[in-house]
């Protein structure tokens, strides 16, 4: 059997840590004090009213609210609940032992049941704590005898005499339950605290509590399973007899496992101190490099700083010469007094050197040596980012790899990535980026944390490229840098629409998706038909679509995808007043002879674009893309074909009259012209035999969400 000693730490609340007072057990099964679970309801309330500030909590200090649920006192506090003096309103509130948010319901502390068979064990324990101060009788006169039994039904103590003389022999008395000496008292019937006037007689298998048969008729169990209460309590302590001769039986299996914890805990001290060892040696080592190179950039400070010294103060004495040499300057006038030639010459020519020197010096003065060190000014903006990112490295945490295929930019861009081992290894990534630029030399990356494998960011200008890289980190370890991938922003801000189902729609020969996102062309039928009415070798009319928003002025983007086995696609635009023409273009039913940008060979090379056409298309098709034939394009028709992006976008420019098609995936313009926007212009598509345009999606906050659940 287990000592009563050693179970002390399950008597102890996990609130107040002392041990139960009236227990009450809550919805998750934990137990806590009764006065514990009104002083966390009126902490709450204290929250409420002080906005949730840390002071809220000082009348209390036993208590403690934990940050997680924090918010939820926010959005209550805005419910506009006050503190009542005597009872707590709130019914929301963590629990002591697991956190989790217990709500208590409309009856609040009155819906719990209170734990008597806690209470009990509880009482033996103290009794057993204090086993030397005996429990006197309740009805002696002074001075009273100690208590040799207690009854339950009239909840107090006797000695033998004062209970015969209580419960004669006969009388109902007589029938009352007695224990031994006890300050413990409980009712012999468990009431249902939901209906006060009915005993519990059956057992809630979903809630895991007591219930009463109105509970089960018509109350908050009325369709949950529930079984009697002899056959509950006939399963639960036989499950408890059994878990408990399983955990005595395995003692020593349980001890081996404490020998194994205390050589872990030795074993762990051991390595943490090694670690630090190593740590600190790996510092010490960067300290002496640090040391050696502080050592030797100021010796090379020191001996320029003497040479220039040297240097300053030769020159510094070569004009103080000049100074002397005043008495040169009244020599020589005297000598210029001379009138005998022969003589004059004879003592001239050497003083008219030396003057001629002193006079060259002051022409071209120039110190000897600069006076600043700015060739001695150590760079450490790099060895400062290194060390910055000084941390553990893990060989056992794998790099993670940025997928650029799964990566977007779009109105947003969508940064993913992906371990080679498959494995989430990683409790936190850390996302750096920045854009690059060719004239700021330096690199000031941006750096945020993620708790997954995919970040949106939308704080990125447009037409940039951005330099990303991402490492994982599990706890204080990290891991290597990934690989850093370079991706584009789109040319201009996104522009958004819809396929326009109504301006021109061929609904028999288009087919939308519900969403107006997809456009698919249908080769059946009615197609067939309509070519029976045509010449041999002509085309059918193309079916025409725009987009359900115009642009009146600024610069704008948008992408779609057109899928691999689509026959003929013109993506464009169109201006509002050439809408009716393009519906109704007779020139659609042409040759492909006639056609000019369709790609194929004309047969002439002087076949340019057309400008009388109602707007600006190019052709793609048959997992190509064709560059309309015009002066400035190449010659060879050949040069003008390029292989279809998975992803193409269109640029409008409306302030410079200019539309350009790009590869979306690589933001890499394909091909530029002008265009007439003197209207508002629209999206224009069209589609003939099988073929199918999918708008591309902007980038939201959930949006690898949504397509991870599809």
């Amino acid at each position: 059997k287990v000592a009563i000693k050693g179970i002390e730490r399950e008597l102890i609340c996990p609130a107040c840590k002392e041990l139960f007072t009236h227990p009450l057990i809550l919805p998750c099964q934990h137990n806590v004090c009764h006065k514990c679970v009104k002083e966390i309801l009126f902490a709450f309330e204290d929250s409420f009213a002080d906005g949730g500030s840390e002071s809220s909590n000082q009348s209390s200090p036993r208590i403690r609210i934990s940050a997680s649920s924090m918010d939820r006192i926010d959005r209550i506090n805005r419910s506009g609940r006050k503190r009542n003096s005597l009872t707590p309103r709130s019914t929301l509130f963590p629990c002591p032992g697991c956190q989790r948010d217990i709500d208590l319901g409309e009856r609040g502390i009155n819906g719990l049941f209170r734990n008597f068979t806690l209470e009990t064990i509880v009482e033996r324990y103290r009794q057993a704590a204090r086993a030397a101060i005996a429990i006197m009788c309740d009805f002696c006169k002074p001075p009273p005898q100690e208590s040799t039994k207690s009854c339950m039904d009239c909840s107090a103590s006797y000695c033998n005499e004062c209970f015969k003389i209580h419960h004669p022999w006969g009388t109902v008395k007589a029938q009352h339950e007695y224990v031994g000496p006890t300050t413990n008292f409980r009712p012999k019937i468990l009431m249902c605290p939901e209906h006060e006037m009915e005993r519990v007689n059956m057992y809630c298998e979903i809630c895991r509590r007591p219930v009463c048969h109105l509970c089960k008729l018509g109350g908050g169990h009325a369709n949950h399973r529930v079984t009697t209460m002899s056959t509950a309590y006939k399963t639960l302590k036989e499950k408890l007899s059994k878990d408990i001769e399983y955990l005595i039986s395995k003692e020593s299996q349980v001890k081996a496992h404490i020998t194994q914890l205390d050589l872990l805990l030795k074993e762990t001290e051991c390595n943490s101190e090694r670690a630090k060892q190593e740590a600190s040696q790996s510092f010490e080592k960067l300290y002496h490099v640090l040391e050696e190179k502080k050592s030797a950039a100021l010796r090379a400070i020191e001996t320029s700083k003497n040479i220039r010294l040297e240097k300053l103060q030769t020159q510094v004495e070569e004009y103080q010469g000049l100074l002397e040499n005043n008495g040169l300057v009244g020599y020589a006038q005297e000598v210029l007094k001379e009138t005998d030639p022969s003589c004059f010459v004879q003592t001239a020519k050497q003083l008219h050197v030396r003057i001629q020197k002193a006079t060259e010096s002051l022409k071209s003065f120039r110190p000897a040596a600069e006076t600043t060190f700015e060739d001695f000014v150590v760079d450490t903006a790099k060895q400062e980012d290194v060390l910055g990112d000084l941390s553990f490295h893990s060989n056992g945490l794998e790099i993670p790899e940025i997928n650029e295929e799964q990566s977007k930019m779009y109105n947003k861009a969508l940064i993913c990535w992906e371990c080679p081992g498959k494995t989430d290894s990683a409790d936190i990534y850390v996302l750096e980026y920045h854009k690059l630029n060719r004239e700021d030399e330096s690199v000031t990356w941006q750096k945020t944390e993620v708790c997954g494998k995919s970040k949106v960011l939308s704080d990125l200008d447009d037409d940039s490229s951005y330099a990303f890289r991402v490492r994982g980190y599990k706890g204080s370890i990290c891991s290597p840098w990934s690989r850093e991938v370079i991706l584009h922003t789109p040319p201009a801000p996104v522009f958004s629409f819809l396929f326009d189902d109504k301006c021109g729609y061929n609904n028999e020969h288009l087919h939308l998706n519900p969403r107006r996102t997809s456009v698919e062309s249908r080769a059946g039928f009615p197609l067939l038909l309509g070519s029976e009415r045509l010449q041999v070798g002509c085309y059918t009319t193309l079916d025409y679509i725009i987009g359900d928003t115009g642009i009146a002025k600024g610069k704008h983007f948008w992408a779609f995808h057109v899928e691999a086995y689509s026959y003929l696609v013109k993506v464009g635009v169109v201006p509002s007043n050439k809408i009716q023409k393009l519906f109704h273009n007779t020139h659609d039913v042409t040759s492909p002879r006639y056609e000019q940008d369709s790609g194929h060979d004309s047969g002439s090379e002087d076949a340019f674009f057309d400008s009388s056409q109602p707007c600006t298309l190019v052709t793609l098709g048959m997992k190509k893309f064709f560059i309309p034939a015009t002066p400035a394009a190449p010659k060879d028709p050949a040069s003008r074909i390029l292989p279809l992006p998975s992803c193409l976008g269109i640029c409008l420019d409306c302030d410079r009259g200019r539309v350009g098609f790009y590869d979306a995936g690589r933001m890499k313009c394909l091909y530029e012209c002008e265009v007439d926007c003197s209207g508002i212009m629209y999206p224009a598509f069209a589609l003939m035999g099988g073929a199918a345009v999918h708008l591309e999606e902007a980038v939201t906050a959930k949006y690898r969400e949504y397509h991870d659940d599809i």
